[in-house]
């Protein structure tokens, strides 16, 4: 076999391992979730928070039939992009319905309310149906305004059966609840998928965190020593003792609850790791010849470690990165659990888990082992990488295995 370079000796290993690549392909499938986002969900409107009281708690695979009646105020379409990343604000206020019927210029709708109740009978005018405004009718005509244009046609029965036409076109549909709704009627496949860029958001913000401050803290440790050493080493040794849950929290209360707060508070919670781990690998490389040669040579101790020790240590780095990315995840789910993560509206599993434990026993576990799995198998498959990481990146292995 021809030589190969450590990256692409490295690769080669990894990519033989099908287990790490199968977690690799999940993540990278959950990566490009979190990137569409609402662009692929049912729910496209702003933190998959559309209610519909009435379909609270639907087993998956539900189906009913839903009347969109046209909001009143004006709501502004957005650009692809931002409906990509934000969502796009519902046009529509939408009501279930059991049966529908026109009579000239009513919609008379058999509103559902319960599988065990009665539908209520309700009217709507077309053109309010339609326009969101009520009409004004004069002279025989009627004005009624379409997507901020005025409109003024005869009242007649050619008009009635174009719009009828038009409302059973555009504002009547049938939706199907894949994985049922939550307590506010919100469809959970869409919030499912939300969920997901909070955790890699979570997860990723905190590994740069962590590494940016445990990487500097460990090398400056490790390749000083002495009493540099000695007080960084009591700081981590400190820290080390806390339950990284508890210091999380505890960081949580002083920065507030939020998003941004729980970026910095998991990655505050996770460098002390990271610096323990370099400041070992950077003791064991600072006495070797080539790091002798660069100090006569009068490299600077930046350069020194900056571009002849950390290289030399990436495997570990990444192993351990690939590690706490799973970690974050969890710590991001038990604050969300606890009522210290995002707060609602914004869909995270762990908060879904919290809003829906109590149904577990209700007939609706799916509420709360839906999220729960999502949890799990995300966390594994950073699991899985990790594990083809560490043996791809181990000298021996890669000997054994080319």
């Amino acid at each position: 076999m021809a030589e190969l370079t450590p990256a692409k000796r490295t690769w080669h290993v990894f990519k033989r391992n099908k287990i790490a690549m199968a977690g690799l392909f999940f993540i990278l499938l959950t990566l490009l979730v979190a990137i569409l986002g609402y662009v692929i969900m049912p729910d496209g409107t702003p933190q998959a928070n559309n209610m519909i009281i009435q379909l609270s708690i639907k087993k998956p695979g539900s189906t009913y039939t839903i009347l969109k009646l046209r909001k009143a105020e004006p709501v502004d379409t957005v650009n692809f992009f931002a409906r990509m990343f934000y969502g796009q604000p519902s046009f529509y206020k939408e009501v279930p319905v059991k049966s529908y019927r026109f009579v000239k210029d009513a919609i008379y709708a058999d509103e559902y309310i319960g599988d065990e109740d009665k539908p209520e009978k309700k009217a709507y005018n077309i053109f309010e149906a339609i326009s969101g405004q009520k009409p004004v009718y004069k002279n025989g005509m009627v004005s009624y305004i379409v997507n901020g244009k005025k409109i003024t046609r005869p009242v007649n029965e050619a008009l009635y059966r174009e719009l009828r036409t038009e409302i059973i076109k555009q504002n009547i549909c049938t939706k199907t609840f894949w994985l049922g709704t939550d307590a506010y009627g919100r469809d959970m496949l869409s919030r499912l998928l939300l969920g997901t860029r909070v955790s890699l958001a979570v997860g990723l913000m905190a590994v740069i965190i962590s590494m940016l401050l445990g990487v500097t803290v460990g090398a400056i440790a490790g390749y000083f020593g002495g009493w540099v050493d000695a007080g960084l080493s009591w700081l981590m040794n400190i820290l080390w003792a806390l339950p990284a849950l508890l210091l999380v929290i505890a960081i949580s209360f002083a920065l507030g609850k939020g998003l941004w707060q729980i970026f910095i508070a998991v990655g505050m919670s996770m460098w002390v790791e990271v610096a323990r781990l370099v400041r070992g690998q950077v003791m064991g490389l600072k006495q070797v010849e080539y790091i002798e040669a660069a100090r006569a040579l009068g490299f600077s101790n930046k350069r020194i470690i900056s571009r002849h020790i950390l290289p030399n240590i990436t495997g570990p780095i990444l192993v351990l990165a690939s590690s706490n990315f799973a970690s974050a995840i969890l710590l991001e789910a038990g604050l969300s659990f606890l009522g210290f993560g995002a707060q609602p509206p914004m869909p995270t599993w762990g908060g879904m888990i919290k809003e829906h434990y109590g149904y577990i026993v209700m007939d609706s576990a799916f509420l709360a082992v839906v999220p729960g799995l999502a949890i799990m198998l995300l966390v594994y498959a950073f699991n899985l990488v990790t594990v083809g990481l560490r043996d791809a990146f181990d000298i021996k292995s890669q000997s054994t295995r080319i």
